[in-house]
């Protein structure tokens, strides 16, 4: 059943004269116009709605839900004893939870709650809910939303992990649970797509609200020109500058991020005493207070010039906007080579279209952007499912009893980021070989913090390396940078003294832990980010709380001397996660491997870039890298990671982790015990040496090596050579068929090639060599390789030899018998031109080449 509404007629005294306790607000709202269709609607099915930014979707359905499940149709009251249904709505951004439950509370006589992390207003009496997607989730885990009936999902365009997970899980709650409704609601959706997913029951509704005319304006040179990053503060000054003149009204400018928006705020400044006129210029972005969010969200008495990102897109409705400039950009994650790189992005058509809408909500408005009119862009941003890591989802899935690839999602998830997800859970330990939750998983997904940080928690030791993992993990989960490092030769030695390690981890947990200096605690400076710091104590205290470990203000201050503590729990944050342990590249000292992936060292970290530092001493050649940021590199295929988070430390440390692994070094054997040098490999480098007394594979591989050199059985070896290269000419050229077919012996050495290495390991495996020791009872005759028969050897050497020896010229010889090809290649001598035809063997129906150095030149 399908319904698409786009012209309804005017709902009852509903609007006009509010006679009903549940909803008694009297403006009249576009989405207004759908209060008939949808209460009739809603009795017998999902719905998707479709209405503009602002027409009020988010403050009039959850309402008309509760409405619409305890009283009759066409009555006001509800019926004595009847209890309201409860009504959650997910919303994706914590602001909007906040702005719309208090909203809706003065609305209407309803209890209304809001859930959202470190604050929860929402009681079993609560009817009308307003949460985080993380908060549904956790909810949906412990209890299957049970004593909720009804669940809209707002702005379900931004197509988030979490959203986009909790829909696919409730979609099968629905299946158990016919009084369940779900909603769907955004102003730019594929509405009919998605009431297709939501089956045959699902109905669509559309409401048009009246849209102020906006005039639209390309501020690029060229019609083709694309969303540019280069120049888009003086472009976004240039805009700015022309609005001030046309309109009165607030101006909105939609900037990919943080930094973006401090340089643009800074080129614009002077605009501000040449307007000569009261203009203020404000930041929206995820980094700043509840204050400042709430005063940007109040109307203003003088202009205002708001630089934001995406949040204002469609979360948040700023009054008194009439004209926006669109950059066109965003930052957005996706995947590159199996990580989750944040990069820039334009913007898609749809995101366009909600940007250009803020100017025209209540007067006619103006849309500039930065781009060409004919510039190609994408109609819809890609799912957040498609772009990144899928560990967090299956998780969450499995949580709540569910296969994350056997779910059905709106879109189908990448098989390749399935497979990843899988791998690294199991490894954790979360899942079983089946997919199911573990015990050890069932303890990581209810912090609220990443899986990765979740699984090293519950990983160390004791409780004093679990506070400092706690604390760690708050730190780096906070959404905004918590600390940067000083910019003043002083700063940063007075940063060296309070904490001498160079460790950005040791740093950060000291910040979240201890008293802050005063030069850090300086405002003006802002090395420490206050709201940042406070919500990461409010983290960790809420870990430490679901941990039952002692407070923040109980546990020990860090100190310099703590370095058998920190190496402690270093050891086993690389125990828990291997992966983690990094070492200097050889000869690229600003890079570190892992034997799997690369990274750089990032500009805000401690981690010393020089081998040695200033007072002499050599720093550090390995670390463990609790934060990579990603980014797109300069290649199609090229992911720079970049290190924000690094404890320096020693290779002893890797080896106590037991990483690496051990191979035979190049020293000789010492002494009559055989005692060999091994080297222990790790990411491509050697982290330790030692003697060792080897047997086994190592010791037959130690004996080959030997050989190989000339220290045992001297002279064995180049013979052992020669005899392996011409029976592998003689098997290619198919002498060995006709050797044993004629013989009626059976072809023991096989069809393919043989290799030196392999053959003598092999012999010696036959004879019962275990040792060095054992090599006393067998004598040099019995490695020897017998292949062509003594009779035609002479003959066959003659013909296909190794070496030639001509007029001022010596000659390498190498065979390609299945390309029927001989390369004669210049050892040494002093002549200047190459071998003539006539000077070599027969090699009939051979082609013959000569290659000196790179030239290589056919002989004819």
């Amino acid at each position: 059943m399908e319904w698409y509404y786009m012209q309804p007629t005017t709902p009852k005294s509903y609007v006009s004269e509010p006679s009903n306790k549940i909803t008694s607000s009297i403006n009249s709202l576009p989405i207004d116009k759908l209060y008939d269709e949808f209460k009739l609607a809603i009795k017998d099915n999902h719905l998707v709605v479709e209405s503009d930014t602002g027409s009020g979707k988010s403050t009039r359905l959850p309402l008309w839900c509760v409405e619409a499940g305890c009283v009759e149709a066409g009555n006001v009251e509800p019926k004595e004893g009847d209890r309201p249904k409860r009504v959650l709505v997910v919303e994706p951004r914590r602001v909007a939870c906040l702005a719309l439950s208090s909203f809706v509370s003065t609305q209407t006589e309803l209890k209304v709650g809001h859930s959202i992390r470190f604050d929860s207003t929402v009681t079993d009496d609560t009817q009308v809910a307003f949460v985080t997607p993380g908060i549904a989730l956790r909810w949906l885990q412990e209890t299957g939303l049970a004593s909720f009936t009804t669940v809209i999902i707002d702005e379900f365009h931004e197509r988030r992990w979490d959203t986009d997970l909790l829909l696919a899980m409730l979609k099968l709650k629905a299946l158990s649970s016919p009084e369940f409704r779900l909603i769907l609601t955004s102003a730019t959706i594929d509405g009919e797509r998605l009431t297709r997913y939501l089956g045959k029951t699902a109905g669509r509704l559309v409401a048009e609200g009246k849209r102020f005319h906006v005039e639209l304006k390309y501020q690029a040179s060229e019609s083709h020109h694309l969303p540019d990053i280069r120049g888009v503060e003086q472009g976004v000054k240039t805009a700015v500058s022309g609005l001030l003149q046309q309109t009165d009204g607030d101006i909105l400018v939609f900037l990919p991020g943080k930094r973006e928006i401090q340089g643009a705020i800074q080129i614009c400044q002077p605009l501000v005493l040449a307007s000569g006129k009261p203009l203020e210029l404000l930041a929206l972005h995820g980094g700043i207070s509840p204050v400042e969010q709430k005063k940007i969200l109040q109307q203003a008495e003088h202009q205002r010039i708001i630089f934001a990102t995406n949040v204002a897109e469609t979360s948040l409705t700023i009054p008194g906007v009439t004209a926006v400039v669109d950059s066109g950009l965003e930052r957005r994650t996706h995947q590159r080579n199996g990580r989750t790189v944040l990069s820039l992005a334009r913007i898609s058509k749809a995101s366009c279209a909600q940007r250009m809408g803020r100017a025209g909500r209540t007067q006619n408005g103006i849309c500039i952007r930065l781009w060409g009119q004919s510039a190609p862009m994408e109609a819809m941003t890609p799912p957040e499912l498609q772009r990144e890591e899928l560990v967090e989802p299956m998780l969450a899935a499995a949580c709540c009893g569910y296969k994350l690839s056997e779910l059905e999602f709106v879109d189908d998830l990448p098989v390749k980021s399935l497979a990843i997800a899988e791998q690294k859970l199991l490894a954790m330990g979360a899942i079983d070989a089946d997919g199911q939750i573990t015990p050890h998983g069932k303890k990581l997904s209810p912090l609220p913090i990443d899986t990765q940080f979740a699984h090293l928690i519950s990983a160390m030791p004791d409780d004093t390396c679990r506070g400092l993992m706690v604390d760690l993990a708050a730190a780096l989960s906070v959404p905004h940078g918590l600390f940067k490092l000083p910019t003043s030769e002083f700063d940063l030695k007075l940063l060296s003294e309070w904490e001498p390690l160079g460790c950005d981890a040791f740093t950060l947990i000291k910040i979240v832990r201890d008293k802050l200096p005063d030069f850090l605690a300086d405002a003006d400076a802002g090395y420490v980010h206050k709201g940042a710091r406070k919500e990461a104590r409010m983290l960790a205290a809420q870990i430490r709380s679901a941990l039952g470990l002692q407070t923040i203000e109980q546990s020990d201050a860090l100190a310099s001397k703590d370095i058998e503590l920190r190496q402690r729990w270093l050891l086993a944050v690389i125990k828990a996660a291997p992966e983690l342990a990094y070492v200097r590249r050889e000869k690229r000292i600003t890079a570190l491997g892992n034997g799997f992936s690369e990274a750089q060292i990032g500009r805000v970290s401690r981690f010393c870039s020089e081998i040695k530092t200033v007072d002499g001493k050599e720093s550090a050649l390995a670390a463990v890298i609790f934060d990579l940021h990603s980014i797109a590199g300069k290649g199609a295929k090229q992911t720079l990671n970049l290190a924000s988070c690094m404890a320096p430390i020693s290779f002893d440390l890797l080896l106590e982790a037991k990483l690496g692994e051990e191979r035979l070094g190049d020293s000789k054997e010492k002494g009559q015990s055989h005692k060999l040098v091994v080297d222990t490999f790790y990411a491509g480098r050697v982290i330790g040496s030692r003697l060792k007394q080897v047997e086994g594979e190592q010791a037959i591989e130690a004996i080959v090596r030997s050989i190989s050199v000339g220290r045992q059985f001297k002279g064995l070896s180049q013979r052992l050579k020669n005899d392996i290269a011409a029976w592998n000419i003689w098997l290619a050229l198919g002498k060995a068929k006709e050797q044993f077919t004629e013989s009626g012996l059976v072809n023991s050495l096989g069809e393919e090639p043989l290799v030196f290495d392999v053959y003598l390991m092999e012999r010696l495996n036959e004879l019962g060599v275990e040792s060095f020791d054992d090599l006393q009872l067998i004598e040099a005759d019995d490695l020897l390789f017998e292949g062509i028969p003594d009779w035609q050897r002479e003959e066959f050497d003659t013909l296909y030899p190794t070496k030639l020896i001509l007029a001022d010229l010596k000659l390498n010889v190498e065979y390609l018998p299945k390309r029927k090809l001989v390369t004669l290649v210049y050892a040494n001598g002093s002549r200047k031109t190459g071998p003539k035809r006539w000077e070599l063997p027969r090699w009939q129906g051979w082609k013959i080449q000569y290659k000196k150095a790179s030239r290589v030149v056919d002989v004819k």
